[in-house]
């Protein structure tokens, strides 16, 4: 195996529970993410990284020096999240390996989880491998430990070897699932020029363009009383919700009925009862102008809700969560170039692509930090079906080291 401690340490870092709290308003949202932060932190410092540092909000920072002769070519970051989906519990993840993959169904041992080639195309290219999953009973967490694994083992060849490279920064994050993934990030702690967050799926790809992303809250207020005394009196805001809900969209503006660049409208939380209803959506596109369109719409429906169901009212709330990060990374066109580079030097396929989500480097790169999104083998993220390869994990870590050599053999 070229990378020993590679599966190793990404089996003990998946059954660390870091699932975040999107409810929750302290930093990071769960005090168990620090929990990997303290692993992390520690196993750098064994491996003999200068400049290791777990602040108070969980987040860590370490470099690792450039070898002799190149200190002046850039230093890069390379960034990985910490935290799982609040979508599915990551508590008790059991890793489970499937040696030599045969090509056909995986069988997970429990809850009747079967995985399909079918389902799941990236397994096609995966005949031979070493896969990794949970049990079926939680997801495993490779979004985005895949990553931090990546790191942490590419950080520990060069500590090792002679390769030339470039001064490495890395930044392990929590909260990226919750969206506050980087809104804490010192970057002049950090002194990187650009970077790259390793949380990317099919190998080879390099992604450069995300969605433009708001949360809306909309908010239903109704008027309770006894029902049994309610006539002309009640104002029902669960069902004017109803009714909001009835009036979105169903073939277009939603993410069961939309692909490639089409963007979307997603109710996925509801909380309340007569008096007051939140319906919590979040809304994408590529474009951030259309965010507006949706906005917009957004509001005409409520209205409509509202004047369907007598004495209630409505308000809605829209946050900006994170913007397209193309519009920075044309502007840096070689941050993309040397990914490109490296993912071909080690014989991979060169897939670019856009991400219909957002990373962590969405938000770094409006902050000053240009930050593609590369590969890291993850697959069917937050779900009991997620999977990735061994084989796919060592071929991101070569690519890490990659990039590094190629900055600093370009910047002598």
């Amino acid at each position: 195996m070229k990378y020993p401690n590679l599966l190793n340490r990404f089996q003990t870092y998946v059954q660390i529970d870091t699932q975040s709290d999107p409810h929750s308003s302290t930093v990071p949202s769960t005090e168990k993410q620090k929990d990997l932060a303290r692993v992390l932190a520690e196993e750098l410092k064994e491996m003999g990284v200068v400049d290791v540092d777990m602040d108070d909000l969980g987040y860590v920072y370490a470099t690792v020096p450039a070898s002799p002769g190149h200190e002046n070519a850039p230093a890069v970051c390379f960034c990985a999240h910490m935290d799982t989906s609040p979508e599915y519990s990551g508590a008790g993840v059991v890793p489970t390996l499937h040696h030599d993959y045969d090509g056909g169904e995986l069988k997970l041992p429990m809850d009747s989880i079967v995985i399909s080639p079918n389902d799941f195309g990236a397994l096609k290219e995966m005949k031979g491998h070493t896969i990794v999953t949970s049990n079926g009973a939680t997801l495993l967490g490779a979004d985005n430990k895949a990553g931090v694994a990546e790191i942490m083992t590419a950080v520990e060849a060069l500590m090792q070897s002679e390769v030339p490279h470039a001064t490495m920064k890395v930044l392990f994050t929590p909260d990226e699932e919750i969206g506050r993934g980087a809104d804490h990030v010192d970057l002049e702690k950090l002194g990187a020029q650009f970077g790259y967050t390793m949380d990317g799926a099919t190998k080879g790809s390099i992604e450069d363009e995300t969605f433009s992303a708001d949360c809306a809250t909309i908010i239903f207020r109704g008027a309770n009383t006894h029902p049994g005394f309610a006539f002309k009196k009640m104002g029902n805001a669960v069902k004017a919700a109803g009714v909001f809900l009835s009036l979105l969209p169903r073939q277009e503006w939603s993410p069961e009925s939309t692909k490639g660049e089409k963007g979307f409208v997603h109710p996925y939380e509801i909380t309340g009862g007569v008096e007051e209803v939140r319906i919590t959506m979040i809304l994408r596109s590529f474009d951030a102008a259309e965010l507006e369109d949706y906005a917009a719409l957004l509001n005409a429906l409520a209205k409509q809700a509202s004047k369907a169901v007598k004495r209630t009212s409505y308000e809605i709330q829209i946050s900006e969560q994170y913007r397209n990060m193309k519009e920075v990374l044309d502007q840096h066109p070689e941050v993309v170039g040397y990914a490109e580079r490296a993912i071909d030097a080690c014989g991979l396929p060169v897939r670019k692509s856009k991400i219909r989500g957002g990373t962590d480097g969405s938000k770094l790169s409006f902050m000053g930090l240009p930050c593609p999104n590369v590969f890291a083998g993850e697959h069917a993220f937050h779900s009991p079906y997620e999977f990735v390869s061994l084989q796919d994990m060592e071929s991101a870590t070569d690519v890490i080291v990659k990039i590094l050599e190629l900055v600093a053999l370009d910047n002598v």
